[in-house]
């Protein structure tokens, strides 16, 4: 009859438990899915209650062409990764399974002494009635802490991507102005020969030659910066990926990525703004009663009650609390507004930016072009004799000036369009990270 009285006693504080609210939006099934291993962090395997702001980055698509250097870079710099933020996105999936089940009734062993001196132990079930809302609230809470730190890893790897394309479009910018400098140090070596030879004829001053020593002497500071640049580069890439890649890279321009796509920025703000609000409901609701069902079933017997009680006690400054927590609101609001607002004046800046240096390209080229008929020309004159040598060495060295401002112009361009990207989160496939 006793054992009859303890069963009965703890299902009733089992039925309770159907008057719950259903699962918020988890991105987990359940344990089992913990166990498997998904093809991307983003997985979301709750069809159900899916998450917009994970769906959305799990539908991202890298800007970077499959099959091209850029891509192969970008897949090793990921396969390569070994950072804190997928093993903070871990944990949030966890805890948030974890709170999927806090409205279910919470088991606990009880030990009591009695005025006789006896220890009597049992089973305390208990089971939250009404709570104004806080289980729920931590149960969003847990969800929007997984969408920040997915947002984060999504950024997290957008970055390492950028790095590892920026330091292999370093490297193939410091070949070309090193190889520009060997293909201009060979022709100025020519000149240096003319110019002794007429230096030990007596036909030019010794000044012709410290001159042209001195243009030389610069262009191999040149080459020499340009070719170390490469090849810091390149191993600090290798440091990053353990892999070597082509120096020939099958393009060189990105495009321009998409202005709809929403940067990653952004989708952090709402994400936290999400979780600053549910934050603000599980402390107001720790402001208001709550009302729960207790079981004790002891080897003494067993009994049920309510309770009623609060989780913060009051005081006169309750209510300027429950006023703080309450703009707490608006403040996740206007940061939403502030993160679009800065998102929209980096997108406007780098446009810019990109603009100026495709013109800065065009203008490069043309102007390069232009010293090119000009020292051909010169030195059809210096041929003929009507130039001096010094004459050809300047507008040769300008146009080598000009080639190497048009070789930076061309490579800021990338490096603009992997900025932009990496801000809106496309340099990886979302199903990839």
């Amino acid at each position: 009859m006793q054992l009859g009285r303890h069963i009965s006693a703890i299902a009733l504080l089992c039925s309770l438990s159907a008057c719950a609210d259903t699962l918020p939006f988890l991105g987990l099934a359940g344990s089992d899915s913990i166990d498997e291993e998904p093809s991307s962090s983003f997985a979301q395997i709750d069809s159900e209650h899916e998450s917009e702001v994970i769906s959305t980055l799990l539908d991202r698509r890298s800007l970077l062409e499959d099959g091209s250097s850029y891509d192969m870079v970008g897949a090793a710099a990921l396969d390569a990764s070994a950072r804190s933020s997928e093993a903070e996105l871990t944990s949030a999936k966890l805890r948030a399974e974890a709170k999927s089940k806090n409205w279910l009734p919470t088991i606990g062993p009880s030990v009591s002494l009695t005025d006789l001196g006896d220890v009597v132990a049992g089973i305390l079930i208990e089971q939250v009635l009404f709570d104004n809302g806080r289980r729920k609230a931590e149960r969003e809470f847990a969800a929007a802490d997984v969408e920040v730190a997915a947002v984060n890893l999504s950024i997290d790897m957008n970055d390492r991507v950028e790095t590892a394309v920026a330091l292999y479009v370093a490297g193939l910018r410091g070949d070309e102005k090193a190889a520009l400098g060997s293909r201009a140090l060979t022709r100025m070596s020519e000149f240096q020969r003319i110019v002794n030879g007429r230096v030990d004829g007596g036909v030019s001053d010794r000044a012709y030659l410290r001159v042209v020593q001195s243009k030389i002497d610069g262009m191999q500071s040149a080459r020499a910066t340009a070719h170390e640049a490469a090849t810091t580069s390149r191993a600090e890439l290798k440091a990053m990926t353990g892999q070597e890649f082509a120096t020939t890279p099958t393009q060189l321009s990105l495009g321009t990525p998409p202005e709809d796509n929403q940067f990653l920025t952004v989708l952090k703000a709402s994400a936290e703004a999400t979780r600053s609000v549910a934050e603000t409901k599980m402390e107001r609701a720790g402001l208001l009663p709550q009302v729960s069902a207790a079981g004790n079933a002891t080897t003494d017997g067993s009994g049920a009650g309510l309770t009623l009680d609060l989780a913060t006690p009051l005081g006169l400054g309750t209510p300027a609390m429950l006023q703080a927590i309450e703009s707490a609101r608006e403040t996740a609001e206007r940061q939403v507004a502030e993160a679009e607002e800065d998102a929209r004046r980096n997108y406007s800046r780098q446009t810019q930016r990109l603009a100026s240096y495709r013109r800065q390209e065009a203008e490069a080229a043309d102007l390069a072009r232009s010293s090119r008929e000009t020292y051909r020309l010169f030195q059809a004159q210096f041929e003929a004799g009507q130039r001096s040598v010094l004459d050809v060495v300047s507008i040769y060295e300008e146009w080598v000036q000009r080639e190497m401002a048009h070789i930076d112009a061309k490579y800021e361009v990338v490096l603009i369009q992997l900025e932009l990207a990496r801000d809106i989160g496309i340099l990886a496939d979302g199903d990839a990270i």
